[in-house]
């Protein structure tokens, strides 16, 4: 299918049988097997709802698809627990919605949550626009829990002749997505250097961004996780940023082929295993837990992700 215009710029989840006894022994042991039955229970609930609240979760870009069922095979092989699907605009109307509706009722039928991805460096420049046409369209068929909204703005030619203007237009806009999201969670993609542009004489873009919007996924595109140059470290100002306002903050990730130039070879896992992958997650999450608001990894995107070998 074909989803709203994606920016193009560089960034870049036994039964055991019994022997017969005699009846009175045969109580007693029924009665045992009973408490210990509830005594594993109790350890293995108690031991799954401690692991629930500390295993960050997993989310998945997922801008086009062919096969509804391989995403969703896809995510819950991988243990990514929510999607962001793309979305065209005019969507209740569109001719994609059969095909979005699709993705969306597998999904929600595997127990993963969904919310709609878009976004476009024009939004900025037409706000009205994104609200009419996409978010209003969007919410109109009932099938997402929130919007996921991926701008770019520093792709537009503005952004390096009228910053300012251009950071404010942003907010506006973002203003306007969460206005019209009729109080549906908003969440935003961000550059892991946000934290580096002025938003007005006494902030930043990053905090301006996230007093806005219910969570953030940092762009922190590196295939390390380690290092002055890995992914923790360049993460690590917008994580303490979202963890002072108290904002849910995932950590995105890319496996996509970026380029043969050293700078994008490293952005990204792609040409790299599975395993190694999981290794660099795995410190990621351990890392970047430290921070209370941590909610886990988003891979970016389901193509590149279902293309890695073991």
């Amino acid at each position: 299918m074909t989803t709203s215009p994606r920016p193009t710029a560089t960034r870049r989840r036994s039964h055991a049988r019994r022997g017969r006894s005699r009846p009175g022994v045969r109580a007693r042991l029924v009665a045992a097997a009973a408490m210990l039955v509830l005594m594993v229970g109790s350890v293995v609930l108690s031991a799954q709802a401690s692991a629930a609240a500390t295993t960050p979760g997993r989310a998945m870009w997922v801008w086009s698809w062919t096969d509804a069922g391989a995403v969703v095979q896809l995510a819950q092989s991988r243990g990514v627990g929510t999607l962001f699907v793309g979305v065209p605009p005019d969507l209740a109307t569109s001719a994609s919605l059969p095909t979005v509706r699709d993705l969306v009722t597998r999904a929600r039928a595997a127990g993963l949550r969904v919310d709609a991805l878009g976004g476009d460096p024009g939004w900025v420049d037409d706000p009205t626009w994104a609200v009419d046409h996409w978010v209003r369209p969007t919410i109109a068929t009932g099938l997402f829990t929130g919007l996921h909204v991926d701008v770019e703005p520093w792709t537009t030619s503005a952004w390096t002749t009228r910053q300012s203007t251009t950071v404010s237009k942003y907010l506006t806009l973002l203003d306007r997505l969460v206005t019209a999201s009729g109080g549906r969670p908003v969440e935003a993609d961000i550059p892991f250097w946000f934290g580096q542009v002025k938003a007005g004489k006494k902030s930043t873009l990053d905090r301006e961004t996230m007093r806005r919007v219910s969570a953030v996924t940092i762009m922190a595109y590196r295939n390390t996780a380690a290092g002055p140059d890995g992914t923790l470290a360049i993460a690590a100002a917008e994580l303490a940023s979202a963890a002072a306002l108290g904002k849910p903050v995932r950590i995105g990730q890319e496996t996509n082929y970026l380029g043969p130039d050293p700078t994008e070879v490293k952005q990204t896992f792609y040409g790299q295993t599975l395993t190694r992958m999981s290794d660099q997650l795995a410190q990621v999450d351990s890392g970047a837990s430290a921070y209370v608001t941590y909610a886990g990894i988003a891979v970016h995107d389901s193509t590149g992700y279902a293309a890695m070998a073991p």
